[in-house]
């Protein structure tokens, strides 16, 4: 997607003046978006280090070649001024809140501060810790900080639990785990035995699967002890290429099990939940569905993107309803994967029956919907804090659901707020 897509036709300068996107994108370039707010302490501790580094930058040869952009979580324009006053950069009008929470759920922001590297032609990322990229590279010496292909990363030595080397030589072809874990993350040793008995039967009935565990353990010690627990392979204690993976993968926390396909493209940052669904790999590789069931794993999805959810009065209705929505749903993921994003909707049933309708029962209590009006379809926003729902219409064809989508994903429904 291109910069002015995002950002808009113009940003502003502390001047009052403004800027067109156009004369800081294209080839070449880079784009900070810079997620920040005067009323956050670690904001206003980072930010005379990043402005002291983007002044310095500026100066050298690639210089030009960046820009960052403020935008801003002030609770008030005058704080926004203020805040921005002491910015050498450019920022988003505070009065485009909009914009400012279309770029937050875009690259869902879930903290600040959060400094955003994107390509100037193309608006890809290229460092979504942009913050930790630009301390560790003072001089910009690694500009433009194009992220690195997975098997650059990934490439060199692996060891088993009894000390032998291997190398992910070895295992190419295979369906690849990376399993991110530590002996003293608590849920981490209680999934591994799980993990463990999934793993072991998989590769009994024959699938395509190597797993390698990317320890977080404080010391060598505590790593050997965990990894003679694992049937799998991992990478040597200490090694760098932990971290990159990490970085790679937006691990944000353990126990995290991402898998990859034959080729090594990803297939799913959330295996732990679809392995914990389907122990016995009846659904190996584990490919994500285009509409999935309200659930534990599903619904914190929910506070991270616009979710269309289907509220359905018991499991063959829920089932019916998935039917109908995956035409759909396929649509808007397939589009959004072949321009290399992330699809700006996610789709879910859910019925009262469910062996979850407890997380059912609260999602509908924190949203102000009625039970009593079951079936019916919403559109929940949390980051935007915005709803879209029509109780009266219990039925839909598969082309009005594919108008609905598309005019709620091009702003011409009435939304409501949320609380």
């Amino acid at each position: 997607m291109a910069l002015v897509d995002l950002l808009g036709e113009t940003v502003a300068k502390k001047d009052k003046t403004t800027v067109a996107v156009s004369s800081f994108t294209g080839e070449g370039k880079v784009v900070g978006l810079y997620f920040s707010a005067h009323w956050c302490p670690p904001c206003r501790a980072f930010t005379p280090k990043l402005a002291e580094w983007y002044s310095k930058f500026k100066e050298s040869a690639n210089g030009a070649n960046l820009e960052i952009v403020f935008v801003s979580s002030d609770k008030d324009e005058d704080s926004f001024k203020e805040y921005f006053n002491d910015m050498p950069w450019l920022a988003v009008e505070y009065s485009n809140r909009d914009k400012k929470n279309d770029l937050s759920k875009k690259f869902r922001v879930a903290g600040i501060p959060t400094l955003i590297l994107l390509d100037g032609a193309t608006g890809q990322v290229n460092e979504r810790d942009g913050r930790g990229t630009v301390m560790e590279d003072p001089t910009g010496a690694n500009f433009p900080w194009t992220p690195k292909p997975f098997e650059e990363i990934f490439s060199g030595s692996l060891i088993n639990n009894k000390g032998e080397t291997k190398t992910t030589d070895d295992i190419k072809g295979k369906v690849l785990g990376l399993y991110f874990s530590a002996h003293w993350c608590g849920p981490c040793r209680g999934f591994t035995p799980n993990l463990t008995k999934s793993y072991n039967k998989m590769v009994e009935d024959g699938k395509n699967l190597e797993i390698v565990f990317c320890s977080s353990d404080r010391d060598e010690a505590s790593f050997k002890e965990y990894f003679s627990e694992m049937p799998w392979l991992a990478l040597p204690f200490g090694d760098k290429r932990k971290m990159a993976l990490s970085k790679k993968f937006d691990v944000q926390g353990i126990p995290t099990l991402v898998f990859l396909d034959e080729s090594w493209n990803l297939i799913t940052t959330n295996g732990r939940g679809a392995v914990s669904k389907d122990p016995d790999g009846a659904e190996f590789p584990f490919y994500p569905k285009a509409v999935n069931t309200l659930s534990g794993d599903s619904a914190s999805s929910i506070n991270e993107n616009t979710t269309l959810i289907w509220f359905a009065a018991n499991k063959e209705g829920a089932a019916a309803y998935k039917d109908l929505l995956l035409p759909c749903a396929e649509e808007i993921i397939n589009a959004a994967k072949a321009k290399g994003e992330i699809s700006p909707m996610d789709f879910l049933v859910a019925c009262e029956d469910d062996d979850d309708d407890d997380i059912m029962d609260g999602l509908m209590e924190f949203c102000k919907l009625e039970a009593s009006q079951i079936p019916f379809l919403c559109i929940i926003d949390i980051p935007s804090q915005s709803i879209y729902k029509n109780c009266d219409k219990k039925e839909y064809t598969t082309d009005e659901l594919k108008a609905l989508v598309g005019n709620y994903l091009s702003g011409k429904l009435e939304k409501q707020k949320l609380r």
